[in-house]
């Protein structure tokens, strides 16, 4: 469990977790990363009422996600790990039960995942991934369905990964979850409840669902780049031109609704320089006339 500065959800993400009723041991690993709020003062709480399933994993100095989730990674001792940030939590009190049972029972397959529901702060509710629940390496490729709070994997394959790929590495990946469920996809079989499990909260200001367009663009060209890296390395680059067309798609639609018409060219004309055949992506001249299109609606709507 990584946290920080979760103070009005590390409680819940705790208690969903002592929830759980197996038929094997528990512990709960907590790194910390330095929260400036009670978040220490509410962990502290519960592992001295829970000595013997609560420890934690503490520092210095701030680390950042990547090096969190990796000092709770190797600080853990159980033969399977399940991912859980601070903030979001468990809602099947059977979730990790029934995972492991299927981990036990299938030794080729690496990781399981679930369905979520995902929350944002409005409390409106959907259910992820919206169809279904696609276990292949190119599915993977294409869209990540596996939400880090559903899943549970096998630890000496997560430490493998490290080994492997060497995340730290790649300071320009933005998130830590999908390079390793894409290595598990690669190196591995991995498998699906189709059942939501858990919820992870879409919070404002969090990397992946932040307000500001071009931070946002930052993340989404980030996992498109995680994508096309994991197609060149273990797929042949298979999928390379199909990921570059999502890739410029997503960014353009991004841009049709944000920023000037100038920097909607400037982003497209940058990707047909880096990648020729991106001039034949029809797409791209249709969302350049919803860009024009969606300017003169709020021209309009202003008056």
């Amino acid at each position: 469990m990584t946290t920080y500065n979760h103070e009005r959800y590390i409680a819940q993400a705790i208690e969903s977790v002592l929830m759980q009723q197996t038929s094997f041991g528990v512990e709960i690993v907590v790194g910390n990363d330095r929260s400036s709020d009670r978040t220490q003062a509410i962990v502290d709480d519960y592992r001295a009422r829970y000595p013997e399933f609560i420890r934690t994993v503490e520092s210095t100095e701030r680390l950042g996600m990547r090096a969190n989730y990796r000092r709770c990674v190797e600080a853990a001792e159980g033969r399977y790990i399940a991912m859980l940030d601070g903030d979001d939590y468990f809602t099947a009190y059977d979730k990790l039960q029934k995972q492991v049972e299927l981990l036990d029972q299938n030794p080729d397959v690496g990781m399981c995942y679930t369905r979520s529901r995902r929350i944002d702060q409005d409390g409106n509710t959907t259910i992820y991934p919206e169809g279904d629940c696609l276990t292949s390496f190119d599915a993977m490729l294409r869209r990540n369905p596996a939400e880090n709070c559903t899943v549970v994997a096998r630890r000496d394959l997560v430490l493998q990964y490290y080994s492997e790929v060497r995340p730290e590495e790649h300071p320009e990946w933005l998130t830590d979850d999908l390079p390793m469920w894409l290595w598990f996809a690669a190196r591995s079989r991995y498998m699906a409840l189709d059942r939501p499990t858990a919820v992870h909260r879409v919070l404002t200001h969090s990397v992946s669902h932040n307000p500001d367009y071009r931070k946002k663009l930052q993340f989404v060209d980030s996992l498109a780049d995680i994508s096309l890296w994991y197609d060149e390395h273990y797929n042949h680059a298979k999928l390379h031109h199909e990921l570059l067309v999502s890739k410029q798609n997503t960014a353009l639609w991004l841009l049709s609704f944000n920023g000037s018409v100038g920097e909607y060219i400037r982003r497209w004309w940058s990707d047909i320089r880096s990648e020729r055949a991106l001039i034949k992506n029809i797409a791209s001249y249709g969302l350049f006339v919803k860009k024009i299109a969606w300017r003169m609606w709020r021209k309009t709507d202003k008056r």
